[in-house]
């Protein structure tokens, strides 16, 4: 028996459409690193990392461009490997275990009856990049958590170029690491000077 060729090609055809549904585009994750240092073999300054946040906007697993100056791109495949808040309290913590060479470094929330000498808060307002550049701009806080009062509060911008308008994500994760990497420098820098002006806080 012999069945009309519109019986077998229909189920043939749903067939074909389902599959193709059924096919995503493979996804790529990304991961922010800190700066190679030697392992921290100090136990001070103890320090706090966070409360770490993000504009609303920076607040999800796609990588985010800008295609115009009030127009986003968020990409379907691009994505970062951790929420973006863990990857820079990670970093962050990280750099300044370094550049202070201390081990004491907590994350934020920490026990009230073990606060750090300095907690760094940070409020991430922009971080992602045009054709041309990749941006980072942040406020943060060098405060004490013993009784939160400020030491150094700044705002910082910072730009890189990009080697070209098809740079991949890879290449902006690296910029964003190493411009994290200079906000760490500048914070280590305040500590250190704090420490400088009250060597009675370092050992506190």
């Amino acid at each position: 028996m012999t069945l009309p060729w519109r019986t077998i090609a229909w189920p043939l055809l749903i067939a074909t459409l389902l599959a193709a549904c059924g096919t995503t585009p493979q996804s790529h994750h990304y991961l922010l690193t800190a700066a190679e240092a030697p392992l921290p073999s100090g136990d001070s300054p103890t320090l706090g990392i966070g409360p770490i946040s993000l504009s609303a906007y920076l607040n999800r697993n796609a990588l985010v461009r800008r295609s115009g100056s009030n127009q986003l791109e968020l990409s379907t495949t691009e994505r970062w490997g951790e929420p973006l808040e863990d990857g820079i309290t990670r970093v962050l913590g990280l750099n300044l275990a370094g550049l202070l060479q201390t081990k004491s470094v907590v994350r934020y929330p920490w026990h009230p009856a073990r606060a750090p000498q300095y907690g760094i808060k940070v409020h991430v307002l922009e971080m992602d990049a045009t054709a041309d550049s990749a941006t980072l701009v942040v406020e943060w806080l060098v405060y004490r958590p013993a009784d939160a009062s400020a030491i150094d509060r700044q705002l910082s911008r910072q730009s890189s170029p990009l080697p070209g308008p098809d740079a991949d994500s890879n290449t902006l994760a690296s910029l964003y690491s190493d411009m994290l990497l200079a906000l760490s420098e500048d914070i280590a820098a305040t500590i250190r000077a704090r420490d400088a002006q009250s060597p009675a806080d370092s050992t506190e």
